[in-house]
């Protein structure tokens, strides 16, 4: 048996477990078909890798807190996309270095030398942040049990050029030249670096892109692949991501993103595009980067969000969590007279969370509001999808999570060709000046219509215009008897040509339950370990010594995290050892 000791600054991330599991995934504002943390702070989505049948999700994680700090890797595996089981920390903090953003890829050829047996390793490429040195560079570590268990390689850093802020490497295999392309930020110069590599240990600088697009924010967390034509089988255009830390339509963080070519060195934009260009226009969606190694036979381009904006996140007002991911959202590619625009389209696989349905073939706004008393329709878990037929400039839209004086308004002003979203009154607004406002993006009127997808959940509303041409997303917190739909217009304005209403299930109610999302787990035994080798069973309120450790035993593929509800677990961080066995270091818990 091998016990891991780890660094005094590996203790600051022990996990304090003090809500039950029964009690998790039912406090109120947390979302119920949104990834979130069970506990602590979580913000950009990392390392999103699909690897036999599973989709891994990273993420920016605090163990210790729900405030930015300590950052680790957070993990969570899906077969789905929808219903997400819980892993130990990843990658954690030690040694004076942070794991910032990065991606993770299958290292099929295993050209990094890191498989076994034949079975190719996951690799993470991530940013090292130096605690003590204002230094970033970037890492690498693998993992050969499905992403089980992870080792750092002992040549680290494998790409460092001696900056403040240079992170968030974003890496894929490149087919035609036969290696491995690093996209990656170099923020305060608003640069996105390209880098090449046959083995993911060497790198070699190929070019620069930027600054170009909107530059008032520092960029970050870059991303580069190509994308489907919408009704163009078989071509494709290459898309770069850049999240901005600032500076964007809605105020604070955003995404924005370049269309152009890549030929294995070099990113050209394409002459015709207006920029800049939005991914989204609510005020929370950022950090957003794409799956790699999603089959050919699936074929889609498939990313997620970090739901919230860095001018407020600290302080919204959820526990014992803090953030939550967007929908995964399919990409696609639309030509319009002004160049290319990216479509955006929540996944399929939420279709399988519909519940109870009704519909309506059409009619006017106010028969349409009529049939929507009638009916009662509510909900705080909804889909929407309508499709309004556009006469005259009069102004269209729905208003969700409506009652106790809150309500969040969708609005579509046809004259001006603009989509907005206001959550002024959508619920508690107070906690910072800067949450409630009115959002806006360009909404273009196509073959005489607008539809308008929505997905409410209990803490956001995500607004997908005319097949996700135009998005707008958006925290609300309304209380949890404010679940009213309304459709609203003018007797001049918009027939409805079609309206569809689904409630969707919780992807967590039966958490507390034994179950993780949808996924089985049990119960698992702990030791104590004593410094002198003694092993007893560890107990509330047992005294341990400097060098005491508590390990856990047992775990098998459907139970790999677990709450130890004493006084000795609230100073313990779990570390992954191997598949069936684990470890942590405990320190005594203070007076």
């Amino acid at each position: 048996m091998r016990i891991l000791r780890l660094t005094a600054v590996a203790l600051l991330l022990a996990c304090a477990f003090h809500v039950s599991a029964a009690e998790l995934y039912h406090e109120p504002f947390r979302p119920q078909f949104h990834f979130t943390p069970e506990r602590n702070w979580m913000n950009d989505p990392n390392g999103m890798v699909f690897f036999k049948g599973e989709y891994h999700l990273f993420y920016q994680y605090n163990p210790f807190g729900d405030k930015w700090g300590h950052m680790s890797w957070g993990h969570a595996v899906s077969r789905d996309l929808v219903h997400w089981e819980h892993l130990p920390v990843a990658l954690p903090e030690e040694n004076g270095v942070m794991i910032f953003s990065g991606s993770a890829v299958v290292d099929w050829k295993n050209t990094s030398g890191f498989g076994q047996d034949g079975a190719p390793p996951l690799v993470a490429i991530y940013t090292g942040h130096y605690t003590k040195r204002p230094l970033q560079n970037q890492h690498i570590a693998y993992s050969t049990d499905r992403g089980r268990t992870w080792t750092k390689f002992s040549g680290n850093p494998v790409l460092d050029i001696g900056e403040k802020d240079f992170r968030d490497p974003k890496v894929f295999w490149h087919e035609p030249t036969r290696r491995w392309v690093m996209a990656v930020a170099w923020p305060v110069k608003r640069n996105v670096r390209f880098y090449a590599s046959p083995n993911l240990k060497q790198w070699t600088h190929l070019s620069d892109f930027g600054p170009t697009g909107s530059t008032n924010g520092i960029w970050e967390c870059p991303d580069l692949f190509p994308v489907r034509l919408e009704g163009k089988p078989g071509e494709s255009k290459w898309v770069l991501i850049v999240n901005v830390g600032s500076g964007a339509p809605a105020g604070g963080s955003g995404c924005q993103y370049f269309v152009g070519d890549f030929d294995g060195t070099r990113f050209t934009l394409d002459e015709a595009s207006q920029l800049p260009l939005w991914a989204d226009y609510g005020r929370d969606f950022y950090a957003a980067v794409s799956w790699s190694d999603i089959p050919k036979h699936d074929g889609r381009r498939l990313w997620i969000g970090w739901m919230s904006n860095w001018e407020y996140a600290g302080v919204v007002p959820t526990s014992p969590w803090r953030s939550a991911m967007s929908l995964p959202r399919e990409l696609l590619l639309r030509r319009v007279d002004e160049g290319f625009r990216l479509l955006q389209t929540p996944v399929r696989e939420l279709r399988k969370l519909r519940s109870q349905h009704v519909r309506n073939r059409g009619g006017t706004v106010d028969e349409i509001a009529q049939w929507l008393r009638q009916k009662n329709v509510r909900g705080a878990q909804l889909e929407i999808d309508v499709d309004f037929e556009v006469r005259g400039a009069a102004a269209f839209g729905l208003k969700v999570r409506q009652g106790n004086g809150e309500e969040t308004v969708i609005r579509c002003e046809p004259a001006s060709q603009r989509l907005f979203l206001d959550r002024a009154r959508s619920g508690k607004t107070d906690f910072h000046a800067k949450f409630p406002g009115i959002y806006e993006a360009p909404l273009r009127v196509r073959e005489g219509g607008v539809r308008l997808q929505v997905f409410v959940d209990t803490s956001s509303v995500e607004v997908f215009a005319n097949d996700g041409e135009a998005v707008l997303t958006s925290l609300v917190l309304p209380v949890s008897s404010s679940s009213g739909l309304e459709v609203w217009g003018t007797e001049t304005g918009p027939k409805v040509r079609r309206f569809d209403i689904w409630k969707l299930r919780s992807v967590w109610r039966e958490y507390g339950s034994g179950r993780r999302s949808g996924m089985a787990t049990t119960s698992l035994p702990f030791i104590f370990l004593t410094a002198k080798g003694e092993k007893l069973d560890v107990r509330a309120g047992m005294s341990l010594g400097a060098d005491d450790y508590c390990l856990v035993r047992g775990m098998d593929d459907k139970a790999r995290s677990a709450e130890l509800h004493s006084a000795v677990s609230q100073n313990c961080i779990l570390r992954g050892v191997s598949q069936s066995e684990y470890a942590g270091t405990c320190r005594r818990p203070a007076d």
